[in-house]
């Protein structure tokens, strides 16, 4: 790229010449009357060098200028550069930024959930303790009552005693006095009646018999007030009671006392059991499909086998929306036999199950509608809890995450050992509508499955961890 200032440096040096040339021709005429030609030549050389200079120093500039320029056009470049590698930059960062900012978001949702459910538990604790205190209370009442109570009717069975023991001594006085006039009657007759009376009754015999039998005195009496003090301070025992187990004298009355009901013999024919030997968090049991159509009522029955100190989890069903949206559960921090029907978290009912602690076979069967928010629990066929304000015109969605033995934390994961059931299932089923008595009376006698089942063992699609499967006849032969 040239410069402009070099291609007119040659035009001037063709002008200058010329244009001295002419001025020396006007000039020279006058001779005499004008100054010497060298000294105005040599004035002019003068001129021209500085205008040399001027020209010099001007193309320099200029070449400095260009000089700046393109020095200026490289920075701009570079600048540019720079500036799209701080924008990718700040690009990236604001990606990192907004995947540490959905992760927070997700821990903060985790935390939340957790702190909700510790808030219920905490609550359900304390209502737990409060019951227990009021219990400890009334139990620890009850016999200061009942000590009360009988003090106030020992002055009321003393003055019965007496009014007994005078109408024993006036009934034996006025048996003395009978005897005595039948001897003075016939002293024969009855010798022979007393002695023939087993033989031969009389009219008069068994009469006279069953008033010696009423009005024979009874065995001698303490004090009352006495021996009640004796058995409260431990030095007496209190009399021993017998309890006959009478069977009716006439076909069709019923007995005065009778067994309790006994449980069923052998429980057979309930379909494959799933065994859950441990609390490891990869023990669990995916059902699938889970629930295809929102549920307004549903009834989960089971029978089951606990062989650890709590209930665990038996059933839990998580959305994206929601991670407990239908949960039965037991943990270790829980009260021992307790377990949380949860619908719809924080919602949830804490159902006392005791019984099912003992290591063997029971049958438990929950049921809930939204119809006045009503449930229902069954264990082996007896309701043992009911209630309702459950869940009134609530919905279960569906397009969940359906597992058994593990509570999830999110959907399809998100597992605590403290929350794993350890035991065995067999006969479960779910159901979208809430079984009648007599269904759940069938269910547990006959193990016959109501109809309508939405799902059964049979949807089993994914087995983890050292959880088994197997089929036995009979529950009772099952490991």
């Amino acid at each position: 790229m040239g410069c402009p200032g070099r291609r007119t440096l040659p035009l001037l040096f063709v002008c200058v010449p010329v244009y001295l040339y002419g001025v020396s021709l006007q000039e020279a005429h006058p001779i005499g009357q004008r100054k010497p030609f060298f000294e105005r030549l040599r004035r002019l050389e003068e001129q021209f060098r500085r205008f040399q200079e001027v020209t010099l120093t001007h193309l320099q500039r200029i070449a400095n200028n260009y000089n700046v320029s393109y020095n200026v056009d490289a920075r701009f470049q570079r600048l540019t550069e720079e500036s799209r590698a701080v924008a990718l930059a700040v690009n990236r960062s604001q990606a990192a930024m907004q995947v540490d900012l959905a992760h927070l978001k997700t821990q903060m949702r985790k935390t939340k959930r957790r702190g909700r459910k510790v808030n219920a538990r905490l609550r359900a604790l304390d209502l737990t303790l409060s019951r227990q205190q009021a219990w400890e209370e009334e139990r620890q009442k009850a016999p200061q009552d009942a000590v009360s109570r009988l003090a106030l009717d020992v002055p009321t069975l003393q003055n019965a005693l007496a009014r007994l023991a005078h109408q024993v001594r006036s009934q034996s006085t006025r048996l003395a006095a009978l005897e005595g006039q039948l001897q003075v009657a016939n002293p024969g007759a009855l010798a022979q009646g007393l002695i023939l009376a087993p033989h031969q009754p009389d009219v008069s015999s068994p009469k006279l018999h069953q008033e010696r039998q009423a009005l024979r005195p009874p065995p001698e009496h303490k004090n009352l007030s006495q021996d009640f003090a004796a058995i409260l301070q431990g030095t007496q025992k209190p009399p021993s009671l017998s309890i006959h187990w009478a069977s009716p004298a006439v076909p069709g009355d019923p007995p005065q006392l009778a067994w309790p009901p006994q449980g069923p013999g052998k429980i057979c024919n309930t379909g494959p059991v799933f065994v859950f030997p441990n609390a490891s968090t990869e023990n669990v049991v995916f059902l699938s499909p889970g629930f295809l159509k929102a549920l307004r009522a549903l009834s989960f029955c089971s029978w089951v086998r606990v062989a650890s100190s709590h209930l665990g989890t038996l059933l839990s069903y998580a959305t994206e929306e929601n991670d407990n949206k239908l949960v039965l559960h037991g943990r270790d921090s829980l009260v021992p036999g307790s377990m949380h029907f949860v619908i719809g978290d924080p919602a949830f009912r804490e159902l006392r199950l005791q019984p099912l602690l003992d290591s063997r076979w029971h049958h438990l069967c929950v049921g809930w509608t939204s119809i006045q928010g009503r449930y229902w629990l069954y264990v082996d066929r007896k309701l043992v809890a009911s209630g309702s304000h459950f869940r009134e015109n609530y919905e279960i969605p569906p397009g969940g995450s359906l597992v058994l033995g593990q509570e999830q934390d999110i959907v399809g994961g998100g597992f605590d050992s403290a929350e794993a059931f350890v035991g065995s299932m067999s006969g479960l089923a779910i159901w979208d509508r809430a079984l009648m008595p007599g269904d759940v009376a069938n269910l547990f006698s006959e193990k016959k499955l109501p109809a309508g089942a939405i799902l059964t063992l049979a949807n089993a699609t994914l087995v983890g961890g050292f959880v088994q499967r197997t089929n036995c006849p009979c529950l009772e032969d099952c490991p």
